[in-house]
């Protein structure tokens, strides 16, 4: 009896996040757009916000984590966010260009991205340093839109 319990509380994970859906091709495209329309908006937040107006697009779930550059290992939502607002105020400005940005559907709650990242950061003194960056990470759709669930930012060495 504990074995069909458990099957069924399986199944209805499934079910919930739609492990085992095919994706149509317009179904993907719609996908691909959205989030291609996010991270859109989300250069443009942090450009015109600074380093915060990332919270908007980050999951805050215990679920979330992320590797930044430097970091050896993953970080909790809490550790992002203090890691932000510490930083935010040594900027000026935070200007990020996705390069070469590819979104992979996985079902219609979850996809993958991965882009080379051009960042221009210039701190308050005016100094100005430019870093490529390669990122990859999944989104999950929450109720008021896509999110950054996790994934990893490295610096590509020149």
């Amino acid at each position: 009896m504990s074995r069909f319990f458990l099957v069924l509380s399986i199944m209805l994970v499934i079910d919930t996040y739609g492990l085992c859906q095919t994706l149509t091709g317009k179904e993907q495209q719609d996908i691909i757009r959205q989030i291609r329309q996010t991270l859109d908006n989300y250069v443009k937040d942090v450009k015109s916000g600074g380093l915060t107006a990332e919270f908007k697009y980050l999951d805050s779930s215990a679920d979330f984590f992320w590797v930044p550059p430097g970091y050896q290992s993953a970080i909790s939502y809490d550790s992002v966010a203090s890691v932000l607002k510490q930083n935010a105020p040594k900027f000026k400005s935070v200007e990020n260009i996705y390069d070469s940005l590819r979104i992979i559907p996985l079902t219609k709650h979850f996809a993958s991205y991965t882009a080379r990242v051009s960042s221009t950061m210039t701190d308050i003194a005016g100094a100005i340093s430019k870093t490529s960056l390669v990122e990859t990470g999944i989104l999950i759709r929450r109720k008021d839109g896509w999110k950054l669930l996790n994934g990893q930012t490295n610096i590509i060495s020149k």
